[in-house]
């Protein structure tokens, strides 16, 4: 009889650590589909930024650095949000993505800013157009990386707590790191994008 109850607590306590194993790999699934929805936007982003440079390049002739420093802020972007994409919710990829994003939102602010000083490349309309997509795009970016970071959040508060942490630390479940828009607070004002008078 003591066998019998022994061994049905053993299945119970193994029925249990595999639910808990399959819930944490469920929810760590979660939110690298959801950094895969960033990195869509990300690209859309991307492929978006050379036609604006080229847009405007007619127009901002003296403006050279300005242009170079815009593709050279993507190319950085881009291959942190490759670094990244390997690896969602690793604490030093999200860093750097996080840093280079940062950057090409900076850089982009002062492109938008110096564009703006042009009448005729603010009348042009390929550059309302793709300013318009920009803005979108921005939006959507905002959304993924809100549904990332919840879906990073649902899974760091499962791994941490009683008794799934057992689990988690012995499986090797390692922490997410959210992808934060910036550190500093003057940093966290919106790219503005207006080419209408």
């Amino acid at each position: 009889m003591f066998a019998i109850v022994l061994l049905g607590l053993l299945v119970l306590l193994v029925a249990w650590a595999v639910a808990m194993y399959n819930r944490l790999v469920s929810l760590r699934n979660r939110y690298k589909n959801a950094y895969s929805q960033i990195d869509v936007q990300l690209k859309r982003r991307y492929d978006l930024i050379p036609n604006l440079v080229e847009t405007a390049k007619g127009y901002l002739q003296h403006e050279r650095s300005t242009l170079e420093a815009v593709i050279a802020a993507r190319n950085s972007a881009i291959s942190a949000a490759g670094r990244a994409g390997q690896n969602p919710g690793d604490p030093e990829a999200m860093k750097q993505l996080a840093g280079a994003e940062n950057a090409l939102s900076g850089v982009l602010s002062r492109f938008i800013a110096l564009a703006e000083a042009y009448p005729d490349l603010k009348a042009n309309q390929t550059m309302a157009t793709l300013s318009e997509e920009l803005t979108s795009t921005e939006n959507r970016i905002a959304f993924s990386r809100q549904a990332f970071n919840d879906a990073v959040m649902s899974y760091n508060t499962a791994r941490e707590s009683f008794p799934a942490s057992i689990i988690a630390n012995s499986m090797g479940f390692t922490a997410a790191q959210l992808l934060e828009a910036t550190t500093r607070p003057e940093e966290r004002e919106p790219v503005r994008v207006s080419f209408n008078s």
